[in-house]
């Protein structure tokens, strides 16, 4: 995923599903080079429920 991508993906997880930045860090590091896995590794932790997944995978169709 670009870095602007990335970039804007994490600002929505921020202000849009109040991630917090420690949660998105986790889930950063976990992705590793795959960052297009962040929602899933979010949903994994419980970071994000099943609806904001759909939410995350929607916007990343739209962006």
């Amino acid at each position: 995923m670009p870095a602007s991508k990335l970039n804007r993906l994490i600002e929505y997880l921020r202000e849009t599903l109040a991630v917090p930045a420690e949660g998105i860090s986790l889930g950063l590091r976990q992705a590793g080079q795959t960052t297009n896995l962040l929602p899933m590794v979010l949903w994994q932790y419980g970071l994000i429920n099943t609806q904001q997944l759909n939410q995350v995978f929607d916007w990343m169709e739209g962006a």
